[in-house]
């Protein structure tokens, strides 16, 4: 039988490479959450215009209840942030961030 060779200089390498536990933790939820794709098609379209929950709901023809629990987790992950006038809510992206990780995983997918 063979004897597997491990290169033990790649992976001194590769284990430098690695991001530190809650890094990984971190990096994992947000794309946990933008794996939905309600949560994905939210932050697309607050990606291109300011919007409040019930121009959610309509575009997304869901209720704006399930707006407001999605925004809730958007928030939490710092993927959206919400600007207020008067009773209503706004919501936009939270940084320039999650465009550019959106737009390099659309182009990934176009490669294919």
């Amino acid at each position: 039988m063979a004897q597997a060779y491990v290169d033990v200089q790649k992976v001194k390498s590769a284990r430098k490479a690695l991001l530190n536990p809650e890094t990984i933790t971190s990096l994992s939820e947000i794309f946990k959450v933008l794996g939905d794709p309600t949560r994905l098609k939210i932050v697309l379209a607050v990606a291109h215009a300011e919007l409040c929950v019930q121009d959610l709901a309509s575009l997304l023809s869901i209720s704006e209840s399930a707006i407001s629990h999605q925004m809730r987790v958007l928030k939490t992950l710092r993927l959206v942030k919400q600007r207020r006038d008067g009773k209503m809510a706004y919501y936009s992206l939270d940084d320039e961030h999650i465009e550019d990780l959106i737009r390099v995983a659309t182009r990934h997918i176009s490669e294919l």
